[in-house]
């Protein structure tokens, strides 16, 4: 039992001398400085703002193709790159400015939608790829696609 009560009280005495080191006087003021400028600035993100995210075709005929254009303005602080759009069908194409945007310049992307084989309601999305904060942005199209009449020039029976 001495045994024990003498590796106990050993055990404490450590353990408080350990933590008596104070680790705050061995910090290099001069690398605390670097660290706190470093911390303090904030990385600067291009905003890619849209004046709409969503556009209606409304009813259109199948086998139509039809386009909208999207205009954009950079408002963040850092040069706008889109590097990559991509659709969520090969019915829907979009091309977009290829040069950097700088802070406060508008940009524009066209999306075609091919209507060809796509009756009824159809929604689409344009993913976008650019050096945001988030990295991505998304867009939508939507149209009524009113179908071919498939009986048009077939003889009557």
């Amino acid at each position: 039992m001495k045994k024990i009560m003498l590796a106990l009280v050993a055990l404490v005495t450590l353990s408080l001398t350990a933590c008596n080191n104070k680790a705050s006087e061995k910090v290099d003021e001069s690398k605390k400085e670097i660290a706190e400028e470093r911390d303090s600035k904030t990385q600067a993100y291009p905003v890619m703002e849209f004046e709409e995210k969503e556009f209606d075709f409304g009813t259109v005929e199948e086998g139509e193709v039809v386009e909208h254009t999207f205009a954009f303005t950079n408002t963040g602080d850092a040069p706008l790159i889109v590097s990559d759009a991509t659709s969520s069908c090969g019915c829907t194409v979009p091309t977009w400015t290829k040069e950097a945007i700088a802070p406060g310049e508008k940009g524009e992307m066209l999306v075609k939608f091919n209507t060809r084989g796509k009756p009824n309601q159809q929604m689409k999305a344009v993913r976008i790829t650019a050096n945001t904060e988030s990295g991505r942005e998304t867009l939508r199209i939507k149209a009524f696609v009113n179908p071919k009449d498939s009986n048009a020039g077939s003889p009557v029976k």
